[in-house]
């Protein structure tokens, strides 16, 4: 196994685990509201549930994108592309990877000071549950550092072998035919 497809191996693997991951975010999500609802209906308190599915939720949204991007999941506009000769579809797809993974890097840098300072101050939620902030803000983190790895490693492929590594959707097939 060569250096190049050990590492290819790799990150797919970590943008697979990231959607695992978010899923099971989702699972506890159920898992909250029902227990809420078990709670009301025995006349229990249950309290910070629904700040902990709100945390939840977050961090299910951000470990998604990486794993969304690979499998086409993401809205992308390719009428425009669809257009184009393949030389200038090229220059597009890497203009707009090169500005998504600018974007994202820089929202990385600012969701580290942000954890940082959280962590640094000690912030706590509001709600009743007194949660340490930092520790939900980590998710949102790890999600967005996954999802900026998977930008550039699509702005990598696409400046080096000329074609992007999304795999399309059945929506954007079946518009095709």
């Amino acid at each position: 196994m060569t250096k190049q497809h050990w590492f290819r191996r790799a990150l797919d693997n970590i943008y697979l685990l990231a959607g695992i991951a978010a899923s099971l975010c989702l699972v506890m999500i159920l898992l909250l509201i029902v227990l809420q609802m078990l709670a009301r209906w025995t006349g229990e308190v249950a309290p910070g549930i629904p700040e902990y599915a709100g945390y939840f939720m977050a961090a299910a949204s951000f470990l998604a994108f990486a794993n969304a991007l690979n499998r086409g999941s993401h809205i992308r506009v390719s009428i425009v592309l669809n257009a184009v000769p393949p030389s200038v579809r090229r220059l597009l797809e890497v203009w707009c990877f090169g500005i998504g993974t600018a974007v994202m890097w820089y929202f990385v840098y600012y969701a580290y000071r942000f954890v940082y300072w959280s962590y640094k101050f000690n912030d706590i939620s509001q709600g009743q549950d007194k949660t340490p902030l930092w520790i939900p803000q980590t998710a949102m983190l790890v999600g967005a550092v996954i999802l900026a790895i998977a930008l550039t490693d699509h702005l990598i492929h696409i400046i080096l072998k000329g074609d992007h590594r999304i795999t399309r959707d059945l929506a954007d097939q079946n518009h095709r035919e």
